[in-house]
């Protein structure tokens, strides 16, 4: 397969320290240039990295002919922002999450991506590991029985005033920044959408984003998923799933690193303290390279992409639902 050549706009720290290492050694991508508003912070990461070119603004990058797709790990207030300019611009792009703040948002972008026929996914990286395929297998088979509820927990503690995480302005908060990953966790595993939330947020008094927040959705046939998400507790990251049979715990479920080896743990509750739970391994994945790897295989292919836009959309209307129903008090409907 020909490479597809990226840019990368923007030099956050998940793209620094987690994506672009990946992306320089997944296969059919080629890492040709980078930006950023700083062109001494643009330099050094094409330093170290290895990167042939470097660009002191975002325009310049989406200008370089030689560039078919580009990463953007920006702030979120920005993601569809420059998506929308990237894509005009005639690249493809793979944006990180949440890749809009409201429904509105995504469907200028949806529209953008009709107009101008570019490919455009949300970097929802956990869709990419094995061990989400292993658990679908596991649901699939029937062995745990019906799954009819979900837990999701992801709680870490980030107080630095300078983060984008504590900045309210611009999309800050815990249920933008962490919460994608337990709805799309229920989503993926029930196979369908929530029709109703409940949920309360905790805001920081300093900050002005949710601290902490936690969610009921309830899915067709009376399946539930819960949620918490939280960025001022110890860290914790954490799926359970429920079924009629045996229940399924993942000790890892979002951001294992390229070297782990994930456990599922099914347990039949016939013993008590999971005295008669079997553990489950599965092999080290780079959940970074391999959405790389499927972006731009998809990119050279034509064919759909793994993650679609109205997928995103999905999630973007249950995380609105969330947040209206944080603030009124209410039970609101998807």
């Amino acid at each position: 397969m020909d490479l597809v050549r990226f840019g990368i706009i923007g030099t956050a720290a998940i793209a620094v320290e987690k994506v672009i290492p990946s992306m320089l050694s997944a296969e059919g991508v080629e890492v040709v240039a980078i930006a950023s508003r700083d062109l001494d912070r643009a330099r050094a990461a094409a330093t170290r990295f290895g990167i042939g070119r470097s660009y002191g603004s975002y325009d310049e990058i989406l200008a370089d002919p030689e560039i078919e797709a580009v990463y953007i790990p920006l702030p979120n207030h920005l993601h569809v922002h420059w998506a929308i300019r990237a894509a005009e611009a005639g690249k493809h792009v793979l944006c990180e999450k949440p890749l809009a703040l409201d429904v509105e948002e995504l469907s200028r972008l949806i529209d953008c991506r009709d107009r101008t026929g570019r490919r455009i996914q949300e970097a929802v990286m956990i869709r990419a590991h094995p061990q989400w395929d292993e658990i679908f297998d596991i649901v699939a088979s029937g062995e745990i029985g019906e799954v009819r509820a979900i837990q999701g927990v992801f709680t870490e503690v980030n107080l630095d005033p300078k983060s984008i995480v504590n900045d309210a302005s611009i999309g800050g908060g815990a249920l933008y920044d962490l919460g994608v990953y337990p709805i799309a966790a229920a989503r993926m595993v029930f196979a369908a959408e929530p029709e109703r939330v409940f949920a309360v947020s905790d805001l920081d008094p300093v900050f002005g984003i949710d601290r902490l927040t936690s969610a009921v959705l309830l899915f067709p046939g009376g399946r539930q998923a819960t949620l918490v998400v939280s960025t001022q507790l110890a860290l914790r990251h954490n799926v359970e799933i429920f079924g009629t049979r045996k229940s399924i715990s993942l000790k890892n479920p979002f951001n294992p690193t390229p070297d782990d080896h994930c456990r599922i743990v099914l347990d039949n509750g016939s013993k008590l303290a999971a005295a008669a739970a079997e553990t489950r391994r599965v092999a080290p994945a780079d959940q970074y390279r391999l959405q790389a790897e499927r972006f731009s295989a998809a990119i050279r292919s034509g064919s759909p992409l793994p993650i679609e836009l109205e997928w995103s959309l999905g999630t973007m209307k249950v995380l609105n639902a969330i947040q209206r129903s944080a603030e009124r008090g209410n039970w609101e409907t998807v």
